[in-house]
């Protein structure tokens, strides 16, 4: 579904991204791990449109994206929840809902989807008219994703949805993960710090380090790769 092809990403003179290759497969799960400054976080919003690359190429579904701008990207299927949440504070939660679907057209099709994105998260429901700057932490997160949703993409950008939750909410958040990919079989590529997490809801894995794509394999084997374990995962 999506194949980067030699990425090259950079901050004016500094490259954070030195010929990056990866695929993401339909319907699966890709955890991309890391150190912190490794260029996890570059190749997202390279894919979403933030960021344009230096050189090499982007494909989504065949479709050469490289160069198109985040709407337009937005359009085609692909949704990004980025590091910290960035929810309209002052918007309510049914609100900011409607700004994650404020591409599309169809208000029937947009009310269905409000109602499976609350089928997922009850506690947003019961939030709806509250403030989200009101909301918990991981209640921002769980909009953030659920306001991603209403896009209707076929591919979601999740960076570090675990940053400052409690470890019960991470729990509950990764779960959410795999609920939303099991049930919508939308294609997440997702970017986290907490690698054993992400490496056990992940049916693929990738390491980044300084820029280069170290190790690409099924997300079982990196859990029991020795450099793996020493270097993220604590053994």
């Amino acid at each position: 579904m999506l194949r980067i092809s030699d990425l090259r990403v950079a901050y004016g003179a500094i490259e954070a991204l030195h010929g990056v290759s990866l695929e993401v497969e339909r319907g699966r799960i890709c955890a991309l791990i890391g150190a912190n400054g490794a260029g996890k976080t570059s190749l997202l919003r390279a894919v979403s449109g933030l960021l344009r690359p230096t050189a090499g190429t982007i494909e989504f579904d065949g479709e050469d994206i490289t160069r198109c701008p985040p709407h337009r990207i937005v359009a085609r299927g692909i949704s990004h929840v980025p590091e910290g949440r960035h929810v309209f504070a002052e918007l309510t939660v049914a609100e900011n809902l409607d700004m994650g679907a404020y591409l599309r057209r169809d208000r029937r099709s947009v009310s269905e989807s409000k109602g499976v994105v609350y089928e997922l998260f009850p506690r947003l429901k019961e939030r709806e008219r509250q403030s989200a700057g009101t909301l918990s932490g991981g209640e921002q997160q769980m909009l953030a994703i659920a306001r991603a949703l209403m896009g209707n993409p076929r591919l979601l950008l999740l960076d570090e949805p675990s940053l400052g939750l409690a470890p019960n909410l991470v729990q509950a958040i990764f779960g959410k993960i795999a609920q939303i990919n099991h049930e919508t079989e939308v294609t997440i590529l997702l970017v986290e710090q907490n690698a054993s997490m992400a490496l056990r809801t992940a049916h693929h894995g990738c390491v980044l380090e300084t820029g280069h794509m170290v190790l690409a394999d099924d997300a079982a084997n990196l859990r029991t790769d020795e450099d793996v374990k020493r270097a993220y995962l604590g053994g």
